[in-house]
């Protein structure tokens, strides 16, 4: 027993979705904020967010008595012949998150609908010939960062992706290999599908090796759904909110995941892509006070 769940956050919390936007805080503010809010871990974000030398990067985090918990890539391993993209992104993202301390590299499914147009770039069902692809790719991806980087890969379901709800992120679990495909069970986009957080960690233990905390508004959610929204006008909606002023249930969650009995690192992120550069501040320092009240050891 004794094991620790720490709570981080990610530049998603300050509205940064990408390398360079001009609606984005530039990533010095990013990082004094971050701490300021009381945060010690972080996740690169975007990759060109964050200073992509590892030398750099090392001064700038150092400095501000910041560690890095994972890199994130997108990876669209349905689509035939897309190992060699996806892995083109692994060389820049895991070795920059191997640099620099790191343990994780979160993998998000392509998406079949633009986050930032909400138009539809392939089918919403993927094929049974897809499903394999995905499966065997990933596994194949997980080996291969374990072996050249010694990260251990987290896939993280997502909304307007073909893992996305409760049945296909069964589903997905099913088909891949336990011993090196973990996942990143975010709790805003699960609930945002409606699916079964608590359900999830209860049926897969052994499978969560990562967690992203957020919380969604119901009412939103239900709006979104009606009218067949995408994502990224969601989150422009307020979809994902400051906790606990949503779904689902923080302590609850958090008291599931110190029953796994393994450290774990379990980072917020809640969408605000696009906000206003004073907004995440004081949202990120009531969220930690928040979270770390919620029966979090060693946060």
């Amino acid at each position: 027993m004794g094991r620790t769940i720490t709570i981080g956050s990610a530049p998603d919390s300050w509205g940064v979705w990408f390398a360079d936007d001009p609606r984005q805080v530039p990533y010095g503010r990013f990082l004094d904020e971050v701490r300021a809010a009381g945060y010690e871990w972080i996740e690169l974000g975007p990759y060109g967010y964050l200073p992509a030398d590892p030398g750099r990067l090392t001064e700038e985090l150092g400095r501000r008595g910041l560690k890095v918990s994972a890199g994130t890539i997108f990876a669209a391993l349905h689509r035939p012949d897309h190992y060699d993209e996806a892995w083109a992104q692994v060389e820049l993202v895991a070795s920059l998150t191997q640099a620099v301390g790191g343990t994780h590299l979160v993998v998000i499914p392509g998406q079949w609908r633009s986050d930032t147009t909400g138009e539809a770039l392939e089918d919403r069902t993927l094929t049974d010939e897809g499903w394999q692809r995905l499966a065997s790719g990933t596994d194949r991806l997980a080996r291969d960062v374990r072996d050249r980087y010694g990260l251990q890969l987290a896939f993280h379901s997502h909304a307007d992706t073909h893992v996305d709800t409760h049945e296909q992120i069964d589903r997905f679990l099913e088909m891949t290999d336990p011993e090196v495909v973990k996942l990143c069970l975010d709790t805003g986009h699960v609930s945002y599908s409606g699916g079964d957080n608590l359900r999830i960690i209860a049926e897969h233990p052994d499978r969560i090796a990562y967690v992203h905390l957020k919380q969604v508004s119901p009412e939103v959610v239900a709006k979104v759904k009606a009218e067949d929204l995408g994502f990224g006008e969601a989150v422009a909606m307020g979809a994902m909110v400051e906790p606990p002023t949503g779904v689902p249930d923080m302590p609850s969650i958090l008291a599931a995941l110190e029953g796994l009995d393994r450290d774990l690192f379990a980072i917020v992120e809640q969408d605000l892509y696009p906000v206003a550069p004073d907004v995440p501040l004081p949202i990120a320092r009531r969220t930690f006070s928040y979270l770390t009240s919620c029966r979090t050891p060693g946060a």
